[in-house]
């Protein structure tokens, strides 16, 4: 939502980040794209259904839930939705400076290199290698942006 708000409709980043961002309507898309429990039950499912790529998917998002638990402050969402609206505010951040994204970040993106590193040894063909590639660099490229949108 973010990208699209500041790259395809041209909004500026302080009203994508200080308004649209704490906006009751992200907030309500926040609160089920981020839920351990919405995601827990669509795993469940999956499993139920035996639908390997669907068992995959929920549990990327579980494991990005995992990651994304702990790395937000004034802007952490409701992970156990519906059940609560209780947010944890951690000490720390993965974009705001002010909560160690300094060291957050550059982290973030080398794990993340270091992991497309394994894959890319792992896998050979051209399309896997793209794939890599791009994820990779969608992965990454936000560490670099942060600095331009919050410090710029």
């Amino acid at each position: 939502m973010a990208g699209t708000a500041l790259f395809l409709m041209d909004v500026p980043p302080n009203v994508v980040f200080d308004d649209y961002y704490f906006s009751d309507a992200w907030q309500r898309v926040f609160a089920v794209d981020n839920s351990f429990v919405v995601w827990g039950l669509a795993l469940f499912i999956a499993l139920a259904l035996r639908r390997p790529a669907l068992v995959a998917f929920t549990g990327a998002a579980l494991l990005h839930l995992a990651f994304d638990f702990p790395l937000h402050h004034d802007d952490a969402r409701p992970h156990f939705w519906p059940v609560t609206d209780w947010v944890f505010e951690s000490p720390i951040s993965y974009w705001d400076r002010g909560h160690y994204a300094g060291i957050v970040g550059p982290l973030e993106a080398a794990m993340c290199a270091g992991l497309c590193v394994v894959l890319w040894r792992r896998f050979e063909s051209v399309f896997a290698r793209l794939a890599i590639l791009a994820g990779g660099t969608l992965q990454i490229a936000p560490v670099f942006l942060w600095v331009f949108i919050f410090d710029g």
